[in-house]
Order: structure tokens, then sequence, then C-alpha cells
């Protein structure tokens, strides 16, 4: 692992956004804050919770009609509208609701911006949604093809999906995202552009990336269009001087049932930045980088799982712990997505 901040930019540059959007906050004071908040992840243990979570008091009382919800929030003056979409047990969620939604910034600028409505993604509350239609919550949040907790769903002032959030992000790219929707700049930009104007670019410095015994070396000729495969694909999107990466790869993948796991699917690794010759699960030639910006890829390091066909089956681009990982691995390798078309719903139909 790395040693303590060698230098704000290096460690931190996504906090340039901050600066970049006028805060007031200086990099380095921003990358002391948050330091020991990222740092936290090194030992999060993200098994099911014994104790359920509550929503903040702060987020709406709300009878739950979408359209309702945001009409008051822009009669308010607000920008638009939040649907967190959460579990009673999930540990990411305890992570955002006690470390970002611990930070009067953050806080105060959510309330000043929208109007947040929390949802249990097995909650039986009746939902009406934009389109008219009724349903409970759980059927709501397989209708919007929810994978993990939490997800965060922007909605603007034209009811449109401004952004969505799957997963849990530390605070510096959670009040980027806040400050991306609030600002409209999701009108003309995706989130990964808009992170890249920052004053400090986004790209680290160069450097070796982590290796694994299992990833398949250059050429990364990863097309399965025309022939099927043997077995399914993940792609790891990494950069290098990551802290996210690094805990990733000395503490899930040092485990063994879950280096078990991906012994039994190709694999290859990408540099998010680097023009390395790419041949795409699809059959597209392009670049690594390229192909992350197609993608829309923003965070590292990001896990993109393909079938035998080139088809993608899900994406874990947010933070990511050894009880997660290791449930999207027996997803995939079980073939599961194939009855189940989310995660989540795999997830409810096997805790049954």
């Amino acid at each position: 692992m790395h040693s303590r901040l060698q230098s704000c930019n290096k460690w931190f540059p996504l906090l340039a956004v901050v600066v970049f959007l006028g805060t007031g906050h200086t990099l380095c004071k921003a990358a002391d804050d948050d330091f020991d908040k990222f740092g936290e992840l090194d030992n999060f243990a993200d098994a099911p919770l014994t104790e359920a979570v509550t929503h903040p008091a702060w987020f709406k009382l709300s009878f739950l009609d979408l359209r309702d919800d945001l009409k008051e929030a822009i009669d308010s003056g607000k920008q638009g509208l939040v649907v967190y979409f959460g579990q009673k047990h999930c540990a990411y969620c305890k992570k955002l609701l006690e470390v970002n939604f611990a930070r009067n910034d953050i806080v105060d600028y959510t309330r000043e911006h929208f109007d947040v409505i929390g949802m249990d993604i097995h909650g039986q509350r009746s939902v009406t949604g934009f389109d008219g239609n009724e349903y409970d919550e759980h059927g709501f949040a397989l209708q919007h093809h929810i994978n993990f907790t939490p997800t965060l769903i922007f909605y603007d002032k034209q009811q449109r999906e401004a952004l969505r959030l799957s997963g849990y992000y530390p605070p510096y790219q959670f009040r980027a995202a806040l400050e991306y929707v609030a600002d409209g700049f999701y009108r003309r930009e995706d989130f990964r552009s808009y992170l890249a104007r920052a004053d400090v670019p986004m790209v680290f410095d160069a450097g070796e990336m982590n290796f694994e015994d299992f990833f398949s070396p250059a050429p990364h000729a990863l097309d399965r269009s025309h022939i099927a495969a043997q077995r399914p694909l993940v792609v790891f999107f990494e950069q290098s001087d990551c802290h996210a990466c690094d805990i990733l790869h000395t503490g899930p993948l040092r485990a063994d049932d879950i280096g078990a796991r991906m012994a039994k699917l190709d694999a290859t690794q990408l540099n998010m930045w680097a023009d390395t010759p790419v041949i795409t699960p699809g059959g597209e030639h392009t670049t690594a980088k390229k192909w992350a910006d197609k993608l829309g890829l923003f965070y590292t390091p990001t896990l993109l799982f393909f079938d035998e066909h080139g088809k993608e089956i899900l994406r874990v681009d947010s933070v990511v712990q050894f009880y997660r990982l290791r449930n999207v691995l027996d997803y995939v390798l079980s073939g599961a997505y194939r009855e189940y078309p989310t995660f989540q719903q795999w997830r409810t139909a096997t805790q049954r």
C-alpha cells in the first residue's frame, strides 16, 4: 500500500472538481478532510448488518407519488428530485448515510438543491411513477433495473433521469455528482467528461498497475460477437497510483474463494487512460481510453462482466468489497443472469 499523502494532487485529483466549481475549498484542505473517510475503506466490512439503518430525518416524508414530489421540489426552488434505493441491512447504504451524509457541506448542498425520497428495494409501500403507473417499492426498483444499493437516481425538472449513482462513492466524488446535476452540466456532457475538466486532471501519474496471475496478456482481442467464448469475461478498468485499486487487489482479490471464482472467468486488465489497442467483446477496434470514454467510466476500479457472446451482464463501478464481489461472481458464474435480469432480482430470489 502507498504511504500517507505524497501530494494532494496525486492522491486526490478528483477533489479538484470541488475547486473547479468554485465551492471555495482549498485542494489540500479538502484532501486532508477526506483522506480519513476514504481510508476507512481499507477495513470496510460489507457483509449484511445486524442492525437496520434508518434514513436521515431530513429525507422527505412522501406519499410516494413522484409527480407530486417533483412538483413540490420545483415549487420550492429546487433543481429536482433524488430517489434513494436502499436496504435496511446494507453496509454500503450505512457508509453513504454515516459518512457522506455526516458532512454538513454535503447535507446542506443536497437539501438546498434537491428533495430526497428514500425507498426500500424490498418494501411494499405503494409508489406512483412519473408514468402514472403504480408499483410497490420492490416492483419499482425492479422496473428501474437496480443492481446495487445504495442507488441514487437524480431526476430533473422535466422528469428525466439526469444521473444515476449505483453503489457507494467517497465524499469527494459524491459532492461532484451533486454539483454536476444541480448546475445543469448533465445537459451537455457526461459525468466522466465533467470530472475530466477539473483544474487537476483525472489522470494519475504514469506507473505500474496491480497485476494478477489470472489476467490475460496483450494483445487484448476480446471479440466474442462472431464466435462464442467458453466462459464469461471480466474486464478490469484501472489506473496507476489508485488507492481504491490497491484496496481491491490487496483485499478481496487475495481471498482464496474469490480467487477460485476469478479463475473460472476470462479476465483482462486495461488502463482506462491508455491508448492500448483493444478489440471489444462486441468486435469494435478501438483503444482502452476511447472504450472507457464510450462507456462513460469515471471510477476506478470498474469491473465489467460480459457473457459468452459479448453482451454486457453488469458492471461494478463503485466501491466493492468481499461480500458483494463474491455474490457478483456467483451471479455471473452460475448463469443466473439469464433468468434474473438484475443482480438484485437474483439476490431476492436466493435469499428466500
